[in-house]
């Protein structure tokens, strides 16, 4: 059965607990979690068994350094406000499942094209929503990060942090799990700890909205509203997948896009010798699979959407380390007709659109524009085709996750490991998580279920992976 480490429960709120409201673009992500969109998971698999107490004396050592995954997201409903609330000791849960208990959560969310066991957990993991609105008889204080352990055989673990993603964005993610690694497999060196903060229970992390640098936000008044009405007025034009299931409660689903070393080499080249970066090539490749799937006559256009992420920590002011656990991405909107082009022909154009509103600092003076259109759509639905609340085909980041294998990870018997979050409330039809792992591009392709089938979107993936290799290969 279930078990769940009780000997550090979090304590009730103290009176000399810190806290702090949360900002404009937290606040749209305490919007949309509720709805299933903004559970951030990092499911690790392991072929040893995770050393349980360690874990736990890990994870505290981060809530010390990062102070804000202490935290509990407290909402205020005569206001309707939302406040991070840190406890003077913070603690973490720990739920662990033993065979049993892991069977019972696989046939619960059985799938019979999905047989990776590993991979159905972590879908349980990013469906499983603990910060629904207080009517579902829930409290108002939850916490934004707890872990679960699930034995899922007899030579494989698997490790799941589940992060509430106002507090905690992928570049936070992915610095968590090295920081984790390295306090788990021993390798902390010495003045590390100072180098990772710990101790400095007290500091709340502003949010992004204060430490844009001076002038890079401004916008006349009347220019905002012309933008929010333009961004609406556009999004009637806009075209996407096809619906499957429009009216079924969602969830989230994961179709993984993987290629080989020298597959990734080469895709990295072509956007290097054309001065885009990837997000650009897979962005595109979207795009021709998704108008290549409705068998369009060869003159028909239609018009997509695209948001790149960007992880805004190096252009703050200050500037913020890599692993400033927090929300700091903003995001850019851009459309495009697609009717037959080439990969790269649509990547140069997709990326150049994508640099071109970068230099105009548009992911700063647009980025209250779109959390308004956000909570928008989260609060009418209709107001988006099918009620789907699909805002955009598709959405990247700028730059992907690279990481080099070290000896840690084999140490642990660290097998394998997937890090993406939820998207069937208010979001993209694909949400594209790309990782370049030992020189190997690894894509968690994240989509709102059964909105879109799987059959539908496994076909559509790797359809979009074809596309990156044929172009690849067809490189004189």
């Amino acid at each position: 059965m279930a078990e769940e480490n009780d000997t550090l429960r979090p304590q009730s709120q103290m009176p000399d607990s810190t806290s702090r409201p949360v900002g404009g673009t937290e606040f749209s992500w305490c919007k949309a979690v509720p709805g299933g969109t903004g559970i951030t998971v990092l499911g690790l698999l392991f072929s040893k068994p995770p050393n349980i107490p360690v874990i736990q004396t890990a994870l505290q050592n981060l809530q010390n350094s990062h102070p804000i995954l202490g935290s509990k997201l407290h909402l205020d409903t005569s206001t309707n406000s939302y406040q991070f609330v840190i406890p003077p000791n913070p603690h973490i849960h720990i739920t662990q499942f033993d065979l049993k208990s892991t069977s019972d959560v696989i046939n619960g969310n059985s799938n019979d094209h999905f047989t990776n066991l590993f991979h159905l957990i972590h879908e349980h993991e990013m469906n499983r929503n603990t910060w629904r609105t207080p009517s579902d008889a829930l409290p108002t204080d939850t916490d934004v990060f707890d872990v679960s352990v699930y034995k899922i055989s007899d030579q494989q673990w698997g490790v799941f942090l589940r992060l509430h993603t106002s507090a905690c964005d992928r570049a936070a993610a992915v610095a968590l799990l090295r920081e984790l690694l390295e306090l788990v497999g021993g390798r902390v060196k010495e003045g590390k700890e100072a180098e990772m903060g710990f101790g400095d229970k007290k500091n709340i992390n502003l949010p992004i909205e204060d430490l844009i640098p001076e002038g890079k936000a401004n916008k006349p008044f009347w220019a905002r509203g012309l933008d929010v009405l333009g961004y609406s007025l556009n999004s009637f034009r806009l075209a996407n997948l096809e619906f499957v299931d429009a009216h079924s409660p969602r969830s989230s689903s994961v179709v993984r896009l993987r290629l080989n070393t020298d597959e990734t080499e080469r895709l990295l080249a072509g956007c290097k010798s054309r001065r885009i970066k990837l997000c650009g090539a897979l962005a595109a490749a979207g795009m021709i699979a998704t108008w290549s799937s409705k068998h369009l006559p060869e003159y028909q256009r239609e018009k997509y959407a695209v948001v790149t992420l960007i992880d805004c920590r190096s252009i703050l002011d200050p500037v913020l380390p890599c692993n400033h656990v927090g929300f700091y991405h903003s995001a850019i909107l851009n459309t495009h007709d697609v009717c037959g082009e080439t990969l790269w022909e649509l990547a140069k154009r997709s990326y150049s659109a994508f640099e071109n509103a970068k230099n105009s600092n548009k992911h700063f003076t647009d980025m209250s524009d779109l959390n308004f259109l956000m909570c928008k759509a989260i609060d009418n639905p209709a107001l988006t085709p099918s009620s789907s609340m699909r805002t955009a085909l598709i959405s990247v980041f700028e730059d992907p996750v690279i990481d080099d294998s070290n000896g840690i990870a084999q140490q642990l018997g660290l097998e394998d490991y997937i890090g993406c979050a939820s998207a069937h409330g208010v979001g993209p039809s694909i949400a594209i998580f790309d990782t370049i792992r030992d020189g190997s591009l690894d894509c968690a392709c994240v989509y709102p279920s059964p909105l879109f089938s799987r059959e539908l979107m496994q076909e559509l993936i790797d359809h979009l992976k074809r596309i990156l290799v044929d172009a690849c290969n067809s490189e004189e």
